[in-house]
């Protein structure tokens, strides 16, 4: 591995089988990620406002999400604090009413070699069940039980969010103990991240 080992993934990524319909017409994995990230993020795919922009959360649900960990867009699209690992790297294409699921088997593929490569991760923010599944396993429950739960993941360098997409909300109205309890701890974490010896 050379001495830009993530540049060298994201080249191996282009070049995969599973991806070349993507590369021949010119469409790039979409992650970033850095040796020295301390968060991670794992969403569920890039959407076509991302694909189309080749920014991922270029749209509202990010919008949302950077409210609810309290960061602006500066320090969220900084990589060499904050990694943005989705479970696939690609628009999985359009549903009948939302985006398709991320493509089995490419988190399981590309994940572990790229957190073999990002020591320095603290927390990785599980956001939306499919995510969770990956990388909660046979803890995870629903997706409300599984965020209700917050607390016992921290430990373990997790913490699940559901979607920020504004089609979400309808469970946010439905369950208002998430504002009100768990997006201040997540303020709180990711700001003692943030502000501790590297940000001093």
């Amino acid at each position: 591995m050379s001495q830009d080992p993530i540049r060298e993934i994201y080249k191996a990524i282009e070049a995969h089988e599973s991806n070349l319909s993507y590369t021949k017409r010119g469409i790039p994995p979409l992650f970033t990620a850095s040796t020295t990230s301390q968060i991670m993020i794992v969403g569920q795919a890039p959407g076509r406002i991302a694909e189309q922009t080749q920014k991922p959360w270029n749209d509202k649900s990010g919008d949302q999400l950077r409210r609810w960990m309290g960061v602006t867009r500066e320090v969220f699209y900084d990589e060499s604090v904050i990694a943005l690992v989705p479970m696939d790297f690609y628009f999985p294409g359009k549903g009948k009413l939302y985006d398709l699921p991320p493509r089995k088997g490419f988190a399981q593929l590309w994940h572990p070699i790229l957190r073999s490569h990002m020591p320095q991760i603290k927390l990785t923010l599980l956001v939306g069940k499919h995510a969770q599944d990956y990388y909660l396993g046979e803890r995870t429950k629903s997706l409300t039980e599984t965020v209700r739960s917050f607390e016992s993941y921290i430990d373990h360098g997790f913490f699940p969010l559901p979607h920020p997409s504004p089609r979400n909300n309808i469970w946010k109205k439905k369950n208002s103990w998430f504002e009100e309890e768990v997006v201040p701890v997540l303020g709180r974490e990711i700001a003692k991240l943030l502000h501790g010896p590297r940000g001093k």
